[in-house]
């Protein structure tokens, strides 16, 4: 845990938590419950709310984080690798997993792709069915 900073001292009492926590990465898509089923399936979670509009999936067990998704009539998917003309990937999911080839197959299956540019073993740069990137790793890779 990285040394407490004299801003956080004066805000926050010694032995309390933070009154903020990550709730969700939000996701843009052209329709946010589409692309959360894919979520949903690909890493065995729960749908908890999903409409065109918005969505929300998490554990099984309703812990957080999770992630959401929101409808976003003007999404660009961003360019892997990057392109200074394109839309430029801003953040990707890092998912780990034990079996890589098994999981790129499931992936696959759901409507995934594995990127042209492939960067380092024991990873694999996939998009999602709406063009985010993500990673499936297995743990030491």
């Amino acid at each position: 845990m990285p040394p407490e900073s004299p801003a956080t001292d004066a805000v926050r009492q010694p032995g309390t938590e933070p009154s903020a926590r990550l709730a969700a990465t939000v996701l843009d898509a052209p329709h946010a419950g589409e692309l959360a089923a894919f979520y949903a399936e690909l890493l065995g979670w729960t749908t908890f709310e999903a409409e065109q509009d918005w969505a929300r999936i998490g554990p099984n067990d309703g812990g957080r984080p999770g992630l959401s998704f929101q409808r976003e009539p003007n999404f660009q998917p961003p360019t892997w690798p990057s392109r200074t003309d394109r839309q430029q990937m801003q953040v990707h999911l890092d998912i780990l997993v034990e079996d890589l080839d098994a999981a790129v197959a499931r992936a696959e299956a759901l409507g995934a792709q594995q990127a042209d540019y492939q960067p380092q073993d024991g990873v694999r740069v996939m998009t999602d069915p709406v063009g985010h990137v993500f990673d499936l790793f297995v743990a030491g890779a």
